[in-house]
């Protein structure tokens, strides 16, 4: 999750919603170091002058350079990604690989025009398809127990572990944990600041886990992370 100046989302085409949250851009001139924070997702993406890299899903935030070129991203929704990319996820995880090194479809030349990066990225992701029970595991786990949510998909809490890992790149759990964590971030960038009501209505059990939680996936603490996007 992006929040640097010139970051931009674009809704992908109804058909492909299912399985891509959106396509975004970095515009030329976003210059320093962006953190982005963990949120569950995979993406594509194609840097100006540089071609394309596989970013697998994050684990805790990292720190990125932006040079000030153009970027534009295919982001794969929770649950979505290993189909998308078309490889298991958990050998991407908190990994960035070039796309030649995982699918010719995504390997896209640097010098090609933004909009037909944009154009070729979507019309691969058509061709791909997630899995179906991951995807729809992935819209209950913030808010139930693994072993429910296994039980309302009629399927064994070890293999729901195991495509979890395939999917998302890694275990259901972890994935709550990092949903619930991008519930705080889109409350914080909605104006909030209090963190006892912050706490509640992310999902966390009190402030103390808010706290705990938010130093393990983004290295700061709440207080921090609201400075930090609010600075941005």
């Amino acid at each position: 999750m992006d929040v640097a100046p010139g970051y931009r989302e674009y809704a992908p085409p109804p058909a492909l919603a299912p399985l891509v949250e959106c396509v975004w851009t970095r515009a030329r001139g976003t210059n320093g170091e962006v953190r982005v924070m963990p949120d569950g997702a995979s993406d594509v993406i194609w840097c100006q002058g540089r071609g394309t890299t596989v970013v697998g899903p994050d684990t805790a935030a990292r720190s990125e350079r932006a040079a000030g070129e153009l970027l534009v991203g295919l982001r794969f929704r929770p649950g979505a990604g290993g189909g998308g990319i078309g490889v298991p996820l958990d050998v991407l995880r908190d990994q960035q690989v070039p796309a030649r090194e995982i699918d010719r479809a995504l390997d896209l030349d640097g010098e090609l025009p933004p909009v037909t990066v944009a154009d070729r990225l979507l019309r691969a992701a058509a061709d791909r398809r997630a899995d179906p029970i991951v995807l729809a595991a992935a819209r209950r786990v913030a808010d139930g127990h693994v072993s429910a949510v296994a039980r309302e998909l009629a399927i064994s809490e070890r293999q729901l572990r195991r495509r979890f890992h395939a999917a998302v790149g890694y275990g259901p759990g972890t994935l709550a944990r990092v949903l619930r964590f991008r519930r705080f971030l889109t409350l914080v960038d909605l104006g909030r600041g209090d963190l006892a009501g912050l706490a509640l209505d992310a999902g966390y059990a009190d402030q103390a886990h808010l706290t705990r939680e938010t130093r393990r996936l983004a290295g700061l603490s709440p207080r921090g992370v609201i400075e930090a996007r609010q600075a941005a």
